[in-house]
């Protein structure tokens, strides 16, 4: 009993000086992307909020992740987008939804959470690439003042295409409004100074919130002096007084009606454990504690709250990078703080409604045109042109082909032509290991057996690598890593290797960036590091 009020007086006073502050400071990131996200999907904007709230009372709680926040995804838009226009009937969208929670919850139930290993870094940064074009040219029109975020509702081929472009382009220029221009020029200046040492003082304020509570003061000015330039109803949020007042349930006979229904829930859940599982092993590099996720019931928990968002009409939701990485940056501890963030989603949506009507469809549109930016970063394009052909052929390709088709093909594109050059290379995967061997003892403990070569107290275990090493090899050569005790020396040796992929040499160099704080001293024969700071 002592011990148990102790532990409740510890969490309790962890809770008061670091998660309350870090859940408040998340909220004020994640309530304007929310919106935001919902915005560039074409879903009705409380959507955004209700995966919020979903992500974080419930998903957190079910996850393993100490700092993880899951909701509304900009990586997921381009699909739910595509769905909602396909069908244009939300209960199936709803029903497609909770299809592709049972598959995530299927994947974290068969302990699938090495999936992503098994996907190619260039095709996995193609196809973000290529959600941020999309989102950026989706998001454009907004920002100049169209009232709709479905301007552009086909293909990326259509925006530009002969047929289509002049009636565009004059859609567009009677839709300019001088208002929108100046809120959105002034949101992304504020990104941009954001950056420089000069703002120092201010960085801690969130730059969504500033941008969000500058251009609602830019509308109420607008309003009282300029009311020529003033934005009209269709311009702002629009939340439902009563948010469940429009309740409804999935129509699950979309399985029955649209043969391509099933695809798109396995779509949509491939695509959210992907996002899920690359966003916490990102999570985990940043974490103080360097504590590990586990993957399978990361897997279960977006696929729970997945099944909840479908149910509840809200859009999918995964682990997201940006709203966990401002956990950590405002100190987060325990999932606690997530949990705090979804309280302060709920409290807003039933407090101050009228405050969130008053945001300028702009400024959701100016973070986004930002969050894009990020995600197809000229950085991004320059890197991978440096690395061989190998990386940055599927790279463009994927972006190519879903810009001019769909997400899934480009993708699946992507991919057939990674598995092509690993068979042009005379792809054979076989693996010599000296004086180490790997048992799975039970879930997630890793161990070594007895026969261990030691010299003046200091273990070490020699991995041969053979043959030419490819992204299908990732997931046993990380898994073989981590399964390096402490305090012991590893030698990676590629003597006898012809090649070695760059995601694989992306796995080793992140090993020997964290082995110093574990005590493990690591020796590379003929493995050359690679620069991480050029690919993340």
């Amino acid at each position: 009993m002592i011990l148990s009020k102790r532990k409740f007086k510890y969490y309790g006073l962890l809770f008061l000086k670091h998660d309350l502050s870090a859940g408040l400071s998340v909220f004020l990131v994640a309530l304007p992307l929310c919106l935001g996200i919902a915005l560039a999907s074409g879903a009705p904007l409380y959507t955004g909020i209700l995966s919020g709230i979903i992500g974080g009372l419930i998903v957190s709680l079910l996850s393993g992740s100490p700092l993880s926040v899951s909701g509304p995804a900009a990586g997921l838009t381009t699909v739910v987008g595509g769905i909602l226009l396909s069908y244009n009937n939300y209960p199936m969208f709803m029903a497609i939804v909770v299809g592709a929670g049972i598959f995530q919850l299927l994947l974290g139930l068969l302990r699938l959470g090495s999936i992503a290993n098994y996907f190619p870094a260039s095709v996995i940064k193609g196809m973000l690439a290529a959600i941020g074009v999309i989102l950026i040219s989706k998001q454009l029109p907004v920002a100049i003042g169209y009232g709709h975020p479905d301007f552009w509702s086909k293909e990326f081929i259509n925006l530009v295409s002969s047929t289509h472009l002049f009636s565009n382009i004059e859609e567009l220029y009677s839709s300019l409004s001088s208002g929108a221009l100046i809120i959105t020029l002034l949101s992304l200046g504020a990104y941009y100074l954001w950056e420089k040492p000069a703002f120092d003082k201010v960085r801690f304020i969130p730059v969504p919130l500033f941008v969000v509570g500058s251009s609602i003061a830019l509308q109420i000015f607008f309003k009282h002096f300029i009311p020529g330039i003033a934005l009209n109803e269709t311009q702002l949020v629009k939340i439902p007084q009563h948010l469940f007042s429009s309740f409804q349930l999935p129509d699950f006979t979309v399985f029955a009606k649209h043969t391509d229904a099933i695809k798109w829930a396995l779509v949509i859940g491939t695509l959210a454990s992907l996002e899920t599982l690359l966003s916490v092993e990102a999570i985990d590099k940043l974490d103080p504690w360097h504590r590990t996720t586990p993957t399978n019931r990361e897997l279960m928990a977006q696929g729970a709250g997945n099944i909840l968002c479908g149910f509840a009409g809200a859009l999918p939701i995964t682990a997201v990078i940006v709203r966990s990485s401002a956990n950590i940056d405002a100190g987060g501890r325990t999932k606690m703080s997530a949990f705090t963030h979804g309280i302060f989603m709920i409290g807003a949506v039933m407090l101050i409604p009228f405050v969130i009507n008053q945001i300028p469809l702009a400024a959701l549109a100016s973070i986004l045109v930002v969050t894009g930016f990020k995600l197809t970063r000229p950085k991004l394009y320059r890197s991978m042109f440096k690395l061989n052909p190998k990386q940055f052929l599927p790279f463009v390709i994927t972006i190519v082909v879903i810009l001019f088709t769909d997400l899934l093909i480009g993708v699946t594109i992507g991919l057939i032509l990674s598995i092509l050059f690993i068979f042009y290379k005379n792809y054979k995967a076989d693996y010599d290991f000296k004086s180490i061997f790997l048992a799975i003892r039970n879930k997630y403990k890793v161990d070594f057996d007895s026969s261990k070569e030691t010299r003046l107290g200091i273990t070490t275990h020699t991995i041969k690598l053979h043959a030419n090493v490819s992204f299908l090899d990732k997931s046993p050569i990380r898994e073989l890593l981590n399964a390096v005790p402490h305090y012991s020396c590893v030698v990676i040796d590629g003597t006898n290797t012809k090649t070695i992929d760059h995601d694989v040499l992306e796995t080793i160099s992140e090993f020997c960036e964290n082995a110093k704080r574990n005590g493990i001293e690591v020796q590379l024969k003929n493995v050359a590091r690679v620069s991480l700071s050029d690919i993340h």
